[in-house]
């Protein structure tokens, strides 16, 4: 299972030291952009992505998230994953991401039942599992979620795993079957996230 340090923040100066921080010992990095709207919290948006040497998943917690796509088509951004529940033309969007040569993923949240995103599995990289209700950094796991990766895991598919994960619960995601786990304050509000990431990515 791989390890993506998550991003969240509302200045592009935080963003920037974070990118910075990650560069010493990761490739890839999750991005969370949130409007304010389909979630409370917002945050940076395509304007404050810099050069970096690091590959970038961006999560799109936003209402209307096809106006996005071309935004964040620069920059190192290999992957757009959207919400379901944000959007009424799920095809729309996948087929916008595919037109900007970049990787579609769905994200759904931990209310949404995994049967929702089949009908998208063919068209779609991944699936990201909401393992918390989005819009804050640092909320409480919700283990119920693991159920949806043993479903999912039938559909030969990427998955992603984002909210709540620890050095106390990581091994329940990685025996989940999770391919990717999205970790944003256990490692960077650690006094020391190299040493965080390296120890999660033992266990």
């Amino acid at each position: 299972m791989e390890i993506y340090p998550a991003i969240l923040t509302d200045k592009k100066e935080k963003f920037v030291e974070m990118a910075r921080i990650a560069e010493n010992f990761c490739k890839t990095i999750h991005l969370d952009i949130m409007d304010g709207e389909f979630v409370p919290t917002k945050t940076i948006s395509f304007d404050s992505l810099i050069e970096t040497s690091l590959l970038i998943e961006v999560h799109l917690m936003v209402v209307d998230p096809i106006n996005y796509i071309e935004g964040f088509s620069k920059n190192g951004v290999f992957r757009i994953i959207f919400h379901l529940e944000s959007e009424n033309n799920p095809n729309e969007v996948i087929e916008k991401i595919r037109k900007f040569h970049l990787s579609p993923g769905i994200a759904i949240n931990p209310e949404t039942e995994a049967s929702a995103v089949e009908s998208y599995i063919d068209s779609i990289d991944m699936v990201l599992v909401m393992s918390v209700n989005p819009g804050f950094y640092g909320s409480k796991f919700i283990p119920e979620v693991l159920n949806k990766v043993k479903l999912l895991k039938k559909k030969n598919i990427l998955l992603g795993m984002d909210g709540g994960i620890k050095h106390s619960n990581i091994h329940l995601v990685k025996e989940s079957g999770v391919d990717i786990a999205d970790v944003g304050s256990e490692i960077f509000l650690s006094p020391d996230p190299r040493a965080s990431f390296k120890r999660l990515s033992m266990l």
